[in-house]
């Protein structure tokens, strides 16, 4: 089997986590890659299911708020005003 150099960019941080996780397990990150690519291949798409977070109407309601700076609390002078706040 030929093969070739591929090179792309990824988070150096996320590069040494996924380089644990995988030494863990034996293999080294180019074995995982390519065990990945080959499963896409298998199943003609991600080995893996993706979707889309769903969020529940009061966190939806909240974020829609916050985008219009509504029902926005603080900014708080000390903590005990926050506690307040809170416990209010």
């Amino acid at each position: 089997m030929a093969t070739v150099d591929y090179s792309f960019k990824i988070d150096a941080n996320l590069k040494q986590q996924a380089e644990k996780v995988f030494a863990s397990l034996g293999f080294n990150l180019d074995t995982a890659l390519s065990i990945f690519l080959k499963q896409s291949v298998e199943k003609q798409t991600m080995p893996f299911e993706i979707k889309e977070e769903i969020l529940n109407d009061e966190t939806l309601e909240a974020l829609k708020s916050s985008e219009k700076d509504e029902d926005i609390y603080g900014p708080f002078d000390s903590v005990k005003q926050l506690m307040e706040s809170l416990n209010a």
